[in-house]
């Protein structure tokens, strides 16, 4: 990719609303964009938040994907959609778009395997990075999120893919974000988060910095829901902006092995205390900063 190339504004749309530039169905693939920049013009669309606003560039079913230095600004909804892909390799990437331009993640990883993030700087109005339905071995490392949303895995438990599993995120830090590590499911559905690993991972202001949240958007009690088990939160040091540094938010059916360890957060106010909370979260805590005494054995 040599040179700024420039998206339609938003009234030279016709009909096609999905995503801007789509790659599909090719295998070993190599896109370098060291030379070149490309720009959604995300701000002719950001107004109108109910429209149906189309992504910058997709990926579909390219297996042996080699993505690097690729550049992008101002996309109209999400960045980077990596969709039934194996074998993806995605490094240097840097994304930029505002912190109140909406739905705009960095990426969105789906139905995936055998996919890495690394390397790279993403600022955003949503997930800097968000993994869900039916992926699983994702590699996510040296990534700088903010502002943005965090690294979330779902949402699960709504419609036929709610299974992530397998998934590294490492040596990755949160500045000014409304979220750091999440694990995001809908009440009552079905499928699982088994096996996810957070680790060394700065926080300089970030909110919600630790959070499984199994009542995404519908807090109404429920008897049932994805499974999370097998999620290790370890080495996290920083700061946070709200009272709550470490959510644990399960529903009744209860989360399990849990891993708490390693992890120093304070408030970015001198002085004032934050604290962790959660219930039906079942796994241990060592060395952990605030005391998280609500994660029972």
């Amino acid at each position: 990719i040599g040179g700024k190339i420039v998206a339609p504004a938003k009234n030279k749309w016709v009909s096609y609303y999905f995503t801007w530039i789509l790659m599909s169905n090719v295998n070993g693939l190599i896109v370098d964009g060291r030379e070149g920049l490309l720009d959604g013009l995300g701000f002719t669309w950001w107004p109108c938040k109910a429209c149906q606003r189309p992504s910058v560039i997709s990926f579909n079913a390219c297996n042996d994907l080699r993505v690097s230095y690729l550049r992008i600004v101002n996309s109209p909804r999400s960045h980077i959609n990596v969709n039934d892909c194996v074998n993806a390799i995605f490094s240097a990437i840097t994304i930029h778009s505002p912190a109140n331009s909406p739905n705009t993640d960095g990426f969105n990883v789906y139905a995936s395997k055998n996919i890495w993030i690394r390397d790279s700087t993403i600022a955003s109005g949503d997930d800097c990075i968000g993994i869900s339905g039916n992926s699983s071995y994702i590699n996510v490392t040296e990534i700088a999120c903010g502002p943005g949303h965090g690294i979330s895995i779902g949402s699960l438990g709504r419609g036929n893919d709610n299974t992530a599993e397998q998934i590294y995120v490492r040596n990755c830090s949160f500045t000014n974000t409304t979220n750091g590590a999440r694990i995001k499911t809908f009440p009552n559905g079905s499928g699982y988060a088994r096996e996810i690993t957070f680790e060394e991972i700065k926080l300089i202001k970030a909110g919600n910095p630790i959070i499984i949240d199994q009542f995404y958007n519908d807090y109404s009690p429920k008897d049932e829901g994805v499974e999370v088990s097998g999620i290790t939160f370890r080495g996290f040091d920083g700061t946070c902006v709200r009272d709550k540094a470490i959510t644990l938010n399960c529903g009744p059916q209860g989360c399990f092995n849990i891993t708490l360890d390693e992890i120093k957060i304070v408030s970015h106010e001198e002085g004032k205390q934050v604290y962790c909370s959660g219930k039906n979260a079942h796994g241990t805590v060592t060395a952990t900063t605030p005391n998280c005494s609500c994660l029972s054995p």
